[in-house]
């Protein structure tokens, strides 16, 4: 197999639908919606169901309310796994869990439907953080519901990239981050967290923690932030031909033991991969027959390439 894997983009990809889809599904814990058995957790993002019509007069009250950035108070008339509905008008609204203030962090199903449920019938203070009337949505936040009457505008016309600025960690999905900034939320995608290999960001990162950011991207059209986490730290790739030499014995932890090797990381953002060939003397049926992740080890460096972001280990040539 290639090593291409340990190949690391320096720019992260651009900001797609995919920013809002943890928004939506909770990405965290929801499962794909054509896996859910439950008739009761089906998605209803739409601000309408086809036996539910809205009032134009309705949309153009909730943008000016949207473009003032003004707070509303909402009935919460239901839920789905991924958060709860509420009713403004004729218009129908969604709060994503993640944008609920005191929403337990936890992946217990029983513990967040209860939750969830616990809150029909009650009132919310919230903010739009979406609003598209031609697709029918809309969404809105109990977070951003907390930032002072243009805050969230001023974050936006305020920060440029190569900013650093401190925020806390909301959520935690499989593409990335969230940091909330003061009201309005930034993405670290999880490219951007770590100069090394990241299987998930909660292995970098935890819900509630405060953390500094580089701030990458601003797009105020779609009150979009880009941040990174890895860019206040220099690219360890980018002087490891000076740091390192061929046949030098390093220090070591295996991260990830995969069929044909294991990757090991020497550094903070910098792994090697010790290939299969080079895991040990004869014969064995799997290289975990041989380490284990978390394991530290003494491995001898076979090839550098900086360039390509590629480190090859040995644990067979070390005497």
């Amino acid at each position: 197999m290639s090593t291409d894997v340990q190949r690391h983009e320096a720019i992260p990809p651009t900001l797609d639908e995919g920013y809002w889809t943890a928004l939506l599904n909770d990405g965290e814990y929801a499962k794909p919606i054509h896996e859910r058995g439950d008739e009761h957790l089906d998605e209803h993002f739409e601000a309408r169901s086809p036996d539910h019509n809205t009032s134009a007069a309705d949309w153009e009250e909730i943008k000016r309310i949207t473009d003032q950035d003004e707070a509303i108070e909402l009935n919460v008339i239901g839920f789905n796994r991924g958060g709860l509905l509420v009713e403004w008008r004729s218009l129908r609204g969604f709060v994503p869990a993640s944008q609920l203030v005191n929403f337990p962090a936890t992946a217990n199903s029983i513990v967040r439907r209860k939750a969830l449920v616990g809150q029909i019938g009650q009132k919310l203070r919230l903010r739009v953080i979406e609003l598209h009337p031609e697709k029918n949505r809309l969404i809105l936040s109990e977070r951003a519901a907390q930032a002072q009457p243009g805050e969230r505008a001023n974050i936006l016309y305020r920060l440029h990239p190569g900013d650093t600025i401190t925020g806390q960690v909301t959520n935690l999905c499989d593409f990335g981050a969230f940091v909330d900034l003061g009201g309005l939320e930034g993405l670290i995608h999880i490219s951007e967290l770590s100069w090394g290999r990241v299987s998930h960001p909660e292995h970098i990162l935890q819900r509630g923690q405060e953390v500094a950011v580089y701030v990458l991207e601003v797009d105020q059209e779609a009150s979009r932030i880009a941040l990174s986490l890895k860019r206040l730290h220099p690219d360890p790739w980018q002087t490891v031909e000076q740091r390192y030499q061929v046949d030098q014995v390093v220090e070591g932890v295996i991260t990830n033991v995969v069929d044909f090797g294991a990757f090991a990381c020497i550094e903070e953002g910098l792994e090697g991969l010790i290939h299969v060939s080079e895991l040990a003397e004869g014969h064995f049926l799997h290289p975990r027959n041989v380490v284990t992740e978390g394991q530290t080890i003494r491995a001898r460096i076979l090839s550098i390439d900086g360039k390509g972001r590629r480190l090859g280990l040995s644990l067979r040539l070390i005497s």
